[in-house]
């Protein structure tokens, strides 16, 4: 006989090889009208059930969870969980959680090719590629307005070089940093050492950034290596933590450095980008419009992707279990 204390029914996928728990049942109800006060109630109350639900022995440093909530001005509403940080935005759970809604027959060809998500970091608009046999092909994201933040910050990194980076907002912060540049191979056998180095300019950017009013209560802005093939191409590597890094070429970061190349010329409007993963998978993204926040000219991205089911499960907590709360390993 098993004496449960709790139990979660999720829905795993993964986009471009970047996991997504989506949370359906086990959550406590939770207090506030927006899904940013939803979140930081469940933040509050509940946090402990972040590293429980994505931390080893059921998930891993690199699991990140979505929990669906009402929304009072979308069709839908979700926030983002992370081994470290809370996410306002997030570019591949968010397709993660249109192929999930398919998969449970919320969505279908029938019920239109778009719908709308409140996020914490705002609403955003998620169009649907539908196949001719009715399957998710492709999923596209209309972003929240991102925006350059800050220009030429120069570090000299023990170990990785002089690094100068500009940090540009898409959802989340990014520092964007030039990996070829600093003789780094964006290739999977050298994801250790990439996480290392980026660990080691993000504790740096942290530093350097602390204080400055358009960081505040922001998670610290994460790196994202990139190296170019083309003006309109190039592979990424975003690098969360010194264990943690994005198989995805990850969405906001996506959204983030066509921001950076429009803002620099590199790119202008009407070009399509695509960022592949070192893995090879792509992203594509497109500017859908310019807009204002505040005096700042920001861009509105575009990101498409595709994600894939990989399991639909219960997850069990086990009475007396010593390791329920979770654990990870640096």
């Amino acid at each position: 006989m098993v004496s449960l204390s709790a139990s979660f029914s999720v829905v795993d996928s993964h986009t471009a090889g970047h996991p997504t728990r989506v949370v359906f049942s086990g959550i406590p109800r939770l207090n506030g009208r927006t899904v940013r006060e939803r979140r930081d109630d469940f933040r509050t109350r509940f946090d402990h059930l972040r590293p429980a639900l994505l931390h080893e022995p059921r998930g891993h440093a690199a699991m990140v969870g979505l929990v669906p909530v009402p929304s009072e001005l979308a069709d839908y509403g979700a926030f983002f969980i992370s081994s470290y940080v809370y996410l306002d935005m997030c570019g591949h759970g968010t397709i993660g959680l249109a192929k999930t809604l398919a998969f449970t027959g919320e969505i279908s060809p029938s019920t239109g090719d778009s719908f709308t998500l409140e996020t914490p970091a705002g609403i955003v608009t998620v169009g649907l590629v539908w196949g001719e046999d009715g399957t998710l092909d492709a999923v596209t994201i209309r972003n929240v307005p991102g925006y350059v933040g800050l220009e030429g910050l120069a570090l000299d990194i023990p170990g990785v070089g002089r690094v100068t980076t500009d940090i540009v907002y898409g959802g989340m912060w990014y520092a964007m940093v030039d990996g070829a540049g600093l003789g780094l191979e964006l290739v999977p056998d050298q994801a250790s050492k990439l996480m290392l180095a980026g660990a080691a300019i993000k504790s740096a950017i942290k530093e350097a950034i602390a204080g400055n009013p358009l960081f505040a209560g922001a998670a610290a802005p994460s790196v994202l290596f990139h190296a170019a093939d083309a003006p309109d191409s190039a592979t990424h590597f975003l690098v969360l933590e010194s264990n943690k890094f994005d198989r995805s070429p990850c969405g906001t970061g996506t959204a983030a450095r066509m921001t950076h190349l429009l803002h620099t010329g590199v790119l202008k409007p009407g070009d399509v980008y695509r960022a592949r993963n070192i893995f090879g998978i792509p992203f594509e993204a497109r500017l859908s419009e310019m807009v204002k926040v505040g005096e700042q000219d920001a861009a509105i991205v575009e990101i498409k992707g595709s994600a894939f089911i990989t399991s639909a499960q219960t997850i069990f907590f086990e009475s007396g279990d010593p390791l329920s709360g979770g654990f990870l390993s640096r």
